[in-house]
């Protein structure tokens, strides 16, 4: 029989993985998956977000968030922390990190007014929001409230939003959302969220899809100004590819090719110079606006009538810059090829003028060794005769010499027959000199390509 009164016996604790065993970016993978959690919010709430872009890269960021955080004694993030949420007391503050900009995000609870007379930045001290100068490409204020839905026609609504278009539309069904989508007198948009039933961290996942909302827009945006200078860019280029062709075509008649090619050659690499400055920019518009287009489903909108929704407006007022940006760097492929294909076509054709020319060139040279050959043949043979001449005079003048000493020679008979004997023996010596320096300069030329 067992007795109650023993205590339970100890079970066995589950084994544990040791850290060696995992991969070295195990936990950093699993960390990125938590890297930009939401922020629990209730209504009512005062929300400010600011995007910051900086040129000088993360160094940039982390330093205005230890600027702030030093105003307020607290500890800022770790050295390449992705993001920090801390409650300074007076607000909340969520910060954010990403490649070329960082969110700042500060919540404060509150009841009262509309929302944006005491909005949660003020608690910010002003000559830190100075430092940002040149850098905010977004500042919104978002009054989160809890109640009813609203009407088009709700007074609150005309006194908030005053000027066209108001946009609006039910989300998560269970909330509302209303803006302009235009930056106020005090620099901010301005966004209203009702929570008529949100669940729980609903709401702050809302909040969170609106600020990412407009910061992702803010930086697809940033490509237009580029694609419109490219526009008119690419007109001069193609100005200039237009005559260019014409002259191409043009007969040969005072064609200058190589000037051509120079004037190819300068366009290509403007060209090139282009691509290395907006082929960054056009693909990320491209990527930040794949995510405008993924948060906004998220936000499962339904139609109020008489208002467009968030999907329509930005469907209707930033898909033509965008296709503006697709549309500029299609065009801008296409006439770096066109200006390629030019560029190969005219070098070909200077190519062969060149071996045209080579070739008319080794015609005159091989012309010329002929009669460099038949020349040396001629003196060749020249050269025979009057050393023969000179060998049978000198055999002439040892016969008479014979002669004279008293040997019974025929002088004339002998050099009769001595002729053709010198004559044959100065031919063979000749070309027998001539095979030696043949065989000494082909060996040296066999040593000299090996």
């Amino acid at each position: 029989m067992i007795d109650a009164s023993d205590p339970a016996p100890s079970r066995p604790a589950p084994p544990r993985l040791a850290r060696e065993l995992n991969h070295p970016l195990r936990l950093a993978l699993a960390g990125e998956i938590h890297s930009r959690p939401f922020m629990r919010i209730e209504a009512p709430a005062r929300i400010s977000h600011l995007a910051v872009h900086r040129e000088d890269g993360k160094a940039g960021h982390e330093a205005a968030l230890d600027a702030l955080c030093a105003r307020f004694g607290v500890a800022g993030p770790r050295a390449g922390a992705q993001h920090f949420v801390h409650d300074f007391g007076h607000f909340r503050l969520k910060w954010e990190r990403h490649t070329e900009f960082a969110t700042f995000t500060f919540v404060e609870p509150g009841t009262g007014g509309n929302g944006f007379e005491r909005p949660a930045i003020r608690h910010v001290p002003a000559d830190w929001l100075e430092s940002l100068a040149g850098s905010i490409v977004v500042a919104s204020h978002i009054a989160a409230e809890r109640g009813a839905p609203l009407d088009i026609a709700d007074a609150r609504l005309q006194e908030l939003f005053p000027a066209p278009p108001l946009v609006g539309s039910r989300v998560l069904s269970s909330g509302e959302l209303w803006t302009d989508f235009q930056v106020g007198p005090d620099g901010f948009s301005r966004y209203v969220v009702r929570d008529t039933g949100l669940r729980e961290m609903q709401l702050g996942r809302l909040v969170q899809r609106i600020c990412e909302v407009e910061t992702y827009l803010m930086m697809a945006l940033l490509a237009l100004p580029l694609a419109r200078e490219s526009a008119l860019r690419l007109d001069r280029v193609e100005a200039d590819l237009g005559g260019l062709g014409e002259r191409m075509s043009a007969p040969d008649t005072g064609r200058d090719d190589e000037a051509l090619l120079h004037e190819i050659s300068r366009l290509a690499a403007h060209l090139r110079s282009m691509a290395l400055k907006t082929g960054y920019r056009f693909g990320a518009a491209q990527a930040y606006y794949r995510i405008v287009r993924a948060r906004i489903r998220e936000l499962r909108e339904e139609r109020i009538e008489g208002v467009p929704t968030i999907g329509e407006f930005m469907e209707r007022r930033v898909a033509p810059a965008m296709d503006t940006c697709v549309s500029v760097a299609a065009r801008q492929e296409a006439l770096a090829e066109t200006v390629s294909r030019c560029n190969d076509l005219l070098r070909t054709r200077v190519t062969l003028a060149q071996e045209r020319q080579n070739q008319s060139v080794l015609e005159s040279l091989s012309r010329s060794a002929r009669l460099q050959l038949k020349l040396q043949q001629a003196v060749e043979g020249l050269s025979v005769v009057a050393i023969s001449y000179y060998g049978v005079g000198l055999v002439s003048y040892a016969l008479k010499a014979a002669k004279g000493w008293g040997l019974p020679i025929p002088v004339d008979a002998a050099l009769g027959f001595a002729l053709p004997v010198v004559a044959l023996a100065t031919w063979f010596g000749i070309h027998r000199l001539h095979g030696r320096l043949n065989a000494r300069v082909q060996a040296r030329a066999a040593v000299q390509s090996g």
